[in-house]
């Protein structure tokens, strides 16, 4: 017992946590209805075919001033997690090992990766809101955005419930990813005209995103039998079909979209 609580108060030292993330535990909750988060998702599918069907015959709503707000509360969101669950990681690498991080569930006690979990749990359904804001402007929505929103829902929930280890690299990651991806939006919809490059920029992290993710999941494939090691078999397949998916339709959306147009534009300028 003594060995536990000392590996327990070491954990919780390596983050002091400030005073909101002290907030009510929410984690038994979101534990013991994670599988709303499928009739959730169906729900969203469903709207989604109603959204377009109603918009067919109007026209398109500006949302600039709402979706400039909602990219810019998303983003600030995005950073103040990437910049909490990151410091986490790279201390518990630094004191330990990556494989502490990948295949050993004892940091997720710690105060501060826990209420920033909860909340990423949370997030998950609020970001479903992106959907609305495409629909009702009228813009093009593709496969990959509906699929991975859906899906990501499910897969958050799932991780959450099972505690699983290498979530909190698929957590960690997306912070970072999203921190980024909404501060482009932000701009985009406030009408300040970002870089050319920066779209590109994100996708690419986005791919580098779900590449890192299956190597995570490689890892803790490689580590299970180790004594303590809290991964399954039935985790590491979701988890890496998951991922394979992402990372196939995120590297198909970048070359539809950044190599066969330039392909494009190259050939129709001779």
């Amino acid at each position: 017992m003594g060995t536990v609580m000392n590996v327990s108060d070491n954990i919780q030292q390596l983050l002091q946590p400030y005073n909101f993330e002290l907030f009510q535990d929410m984690s038994p909750f979101l534990e013991e209805y994670w599988a709303t988060s499928f009739p959730i998702a169906l729900i969203y599918l469903l709207l989604i075919f109603v959204g377009q069907n109603y918009m067919k015959a109007r026209k398109g709503f500006d949302l600039q001033g709402p979706l400039t707000l909602w990219s810019f509360c998303l983003a600030i969101f995005s950073v103040l997690g990437a910049v909490r669950t990151w410091e986490f990681m790279r201390n518990v690498v630094l004191r330990d090992s990556l494989k502490q991080t990948v295949c050993y569930t004892i940091f997720l006690d710690n105060l501060v990766v826990k209420f920033w979990s909860c909340l990423f749990v949370l997030s998950k359904i609020i970001e479903l809101g992106d959907t609305a804001f495409i629909i009702l402007r009228k813009r093009p929505l593709i496969f990959v955005h509906w699929y991975h929103h859906s899906t990501v829902l499910v897969f958050t929930s799932f991780g959450f419930k099972n505690r699983l280890a290498a979530g909190g690299w698929f957590m960690t990651m997306n912070y970072g990813v999203h921190a980024i991806m909404y501060t482009y939006y932000t701009l985009k919809a406030a009408k300040v005209n970002p870089p050319t490059w920066f779209p590109r920029l994100i996708t690419s992290l986005q791919i580098l995103q779900m590449f890192m993710g299956a190597t995570v999941v490689i890892l803790a494939y490689i580590w299970r039998k180790e004594q303590g090691c809290h991964t399954t078999t039935e985790q590491l397949f979701w988890s890496f079909i998951i991922y394979m998916t992402y990372f196939i339709l995120f590297a198909h959306f970048f070359y539809q979209t950044y190599v066969m147009r330039k392909v494009k534009a190259k050939t129709k300028s001779q």
